[in-house]
């Protein structure tokens, strides 16, 4: 097994909620250094958005934070904020999502920080970017979403709804730690780093890509549908007869022309020419819908799933939550491991990369400031200096 791709990193993480810990977190899995600087009073507020575990630790600071160093530091004291520049001094990452200001009033933000730093790789995360009518504005997930249309074409018509991962931090998030990666790509040329900004806004405006374009293509916007899909049709969920839902679709006429022959017995359906092509599906989407139904409520689910399996059609079973932790898949693949916390033991899925030269660091969920004493005795302090800070609320 050999060393783990990013090891030997220092990541510094001004970090809050889900954007910023997501990328940081991933940088961790790959084996960075992560230090995470939180406040000394409460630190990251996710921490206890709820008491999911344990009755203690909170669901989103298990998912974003294993594997992390935390360090407090109170940035608006001098000392806290001269330990910073003084970590940040050794990094090679930063990324931080403050409130909005936050960062340029403390003079951490991505470009005065490479101006002093020319190697590093620096990268903003906001709500709205840094300029434009909307950047002095709090922006959580979903007050993006719902600026950015998503939840226009998420529920049902008339019933607007918030996706239900929080897809713009999530966005903004990956985009971070695409883009540090590129710079640290780059940095091995010319050795220099970079100064980068991603905002949840443009992550999440980047994934309406289809709306948008079939909007300014077309000039209409298209009803949310469910559990389906505007584009596409026969593409939806179905009722069996053993309370069950089945979910299937067809991308192609080819496939198509399976469901309704081999599986449906509606031959009728496969010749009709106002069937023929896709768009003329999704016209027709209701009839389709009504003749997939009436199959599948005579059928178990697994009576729909071996038919459509049987005709190389794509289907799934409608999980819930609970049936997604104990998955079959999940369990063959052996994708679960557990966690230590300052709460207890939590489960994790593995990260999403898999490769059989490494394994993902799993290390443990940090107490707030756990690693404070140590990282600050590591830029130079001494033990009574930091004694002095605590007392006074500078760490």
């Amino acid at each position: 097994m050999t060393a783990l791709p990013l090891a030997g990193l220092l990541v510094v993480g001004l970090e809050q909620a889900v954007a910023a810990p997501l990328a940081t977190r991933h940088l961790a899995d790959l084996g960075a250094r992560v230090i995470k600087v939180e406040r000394p009073r409460g630190g990251d507020f996710a921490r206890d958005y709820d008491d999911a575990w344990h009755d203690a630790l909170g669901a989103h600071f298990a998912w974003l934070n294993r594997a992390k160093e935390s360090v407090t530091l109170n940035l608006r004291d001098a000392r806290g904020a001269g330990a910073a520049q003084r970590l940040i001094a050794r990094a090679d990452v930063v990324i931080q999502n403050l409130a909005p200001g936050a960062a340029a009033r403390l003079g951490l933000d991505a470009e005065r920080l490479v101006a002093r730093f020319p190697s590093l790789v620096a990268v903003d995360i906001s709500g709205y970017g840094e300029d434009g009518p909307l950047s002095h504005k709090r922006a959580y997930d979903l007050l993006v979403q719902a600026e950015v249309g998503s939840c226009a074409i998420t529920g049902q018509p008339g019933r607007p709804a918030k996706a239900g991962i929080p897809v713009a931090d999530i966005g903004a998030g990956m985009y971070a730690l695409t883009s540090v990666l590129a710079a640290l790509y780059a940095r091995r040329a010319t050795g220099a780093g970079c100064a980068l900004s991603v905002s949840l806004f443009d992550a999440a405006a980047e994934w309406m890509g289809y709306p948008l374009n079939f909007t300014m293509g077309t000039g209409t916007e298209q009803e949310p549908n469910g559990v389906s899909s505007p584009a596409v049709s026969p593409y939806g969920a179905y009722p069996t007869a053993d309370d069950q839902t089945v979910v299937l679709g067809t991308t192609n006429d080819g496939e198509w022309q399976r469901l309704a022959t081999k599986v449906l017995g509606r031959p009728d359906l496969a010749a009709d020419p106002t069937l023929a092509g896709n768009y003329d599906r999704v016209r027709e989407r209701p009839r389709l819908d009504a003749a997939i139904g009436a199959w599948t409520s005579t059928v178990s689910l697994s009576e729909a799933q071996a038919a459509l399996d049987g005709a190389g059609l794509g289907n799934a079973r409608l999980n819930s939550v609970g049936d997604v932790i104990g998955h079959p898949q999940l369990a063959a693949r052996d994708r679960w491991r557990e966690v230590a916390s300052p709460a207890g033991p939590v489960r994790a899925l593995l990260p999403p990369p898999t490769s059989p030269g490494w394994a993902p660091r799993m290390d443990p969920i940090p107490a707030l400031g756990e690693h404070t004493d140590a990282v600050l005795t590591e830029l130079g302090y001494s033990p009574a200096q930091i004694a002095a800070w605590r007392a006074d609320g500078a760490c």
